[in-house]
């Protein structure tokens, strides 16, 4: 008895002792889910012409509706998560999320019949990419023995299994679970192992060949391309910045030389200047005390003054402001500084 025939004696079973027909669908999280009815109840909906869709909520006892049909007409109460293709009577998930794992309705009527399709929807993350590993590896007298683990970081109810990527191994990478015990001589074929990870709506797979008995990438974690490449570009930016930052100090120093070493110009030095820079501290004695010989204050006086500049070699010094040959004063004279030292007696 072919499936249709198994269908429809289900469903002549429901409108006869009320028993509602079910079926299991397994939905792709994230991805569009599609529930559809049998070929039967889309006849029934065109003859009768009144349908809905339905899902049972967190109460027991209470049902919403999806869609209603009536009379060629329809109304959707969910249009923003839901798609309803008139030419089939399905219902269409949009984005299927974890909330929408529960029991849908799909229910015709007439008068006081009706007949009612249960659909069951099963939400499932797909399986990521595995990956093996080595967990232990023993190398000695031309064999070694390894104990691989394959891994997925994504995906529910996840299962593992081992196979052989080509023939004529003996058998020795089949196997289930994630951990695979592998012992060989190295002197040997050449000979690869295959993981598949999967579960009811993905597979994915990952392949272990054993000339990587040698191998040591296999025991450290690997720097992932995308954060080698940036490590690489922030490495040449600090090496940019420490260049330009050494380029704009040396040509600084070059631009700027030291003010002690600056000759003045004899055009703004003034004759006769001088400047005094003074401090001044007074010790009190106390009252009704014998004088004794206590140090007196100091004053320190920085003082700058302007003198005649030295003659040359041979030639005759000029009094200070005397004329030159040409009738005008000397432009530049040398800046002399001298140091005093005043103590000032106290009352």
């Amino acid at each position: 008895m072919g499936s249709g025939a198994w269908l429809r004696l289900l469903l002549t079973l429901g409108a006869l002792w009320g028993i509602r027909a079910r079926e299991k669908v397994l939905g792709i999280l994230g991805e569009a889910t599609l529930l559809r009815i049998p070929r039967e109840l889309r006849e029934r909906t065109e003859e009768f012409g009144e349908a809905s869709w339905k899902k049972t909520t967190e109460e027991p006892l209470k049902k919403k509706f999806l869609l209603k049909i009536s009379g060629g007409n329809y109304t959707e109460f969910e249009p923003e998560r839901m798609r309803f293709h008139k030419e089939d009577f399905s219902l269409e998930i949009l984005n299927t999320s974890r909330d929408d794992r529960r029991l849908y309705e799909y229910s015709v009527s007439k008068g006081p019949d009706e007949e009612v399709w249960q659909i069951q929807l099963e939400v499932f993350e797909p399986v990521a990419n595995p990956s093996i590993r080595i967990l232990h590896r023993e190398s000695s007298n031309g064999s070694c023995s390894l104990a691989l683990r394959c891994s997925s970081e994504r995906g529910d109810e996840v299962s593992y299994s081992w196979d052989s990527r080509d023939n004529g191994t003996g058998g020795i990478c089949s196997g289930s679970g994630g951990v695979l015990n592998l012992s060989y001589s190295l002197r040997g074929a050449a000979f690869g192992c295959v993981c598949t990870a999967s579960n009811p709506v993905s597979s994915r797979r990952a392949a272990f060949h054993s000339a990587q008995c040698g191998s040591e990438q296999w025991d450290v974690p690997r720097v992932r391309p995308e954060l080698l490449v940036s490590l690489v570009v922030l490495g040449v930016i600090v090496i940019v910045i420490v260049v330009l930052a050494t380029f704009r100090a040396t040509r600084s120093a070059k631009c700027d030389p030291d003010p002690s070493q600056v000759t003045p110009d004899p055009s703004q030095v003034t004759p006769a200047s001088a400047t005094i820079y003074a401090q001044v501290q007074r010790v009190q004695k106390p009252k009704g005390t014998v004088p004794t010989a206590t140090p007196l204050s100091c004053t320190t006086i920085y003082a700058a003054a302007t003198g005649p500049p030295p003659a040359p070699d041979g030639a005759p010094r000029s009094p200070a402001g005397s004329p030159t040959p040409r009738g005008r004063p000397a432009l530049s004279q040398e800046p002399t500084t001298v140091y005093a030292s005043v103590t000032l007696p106290v009352a």
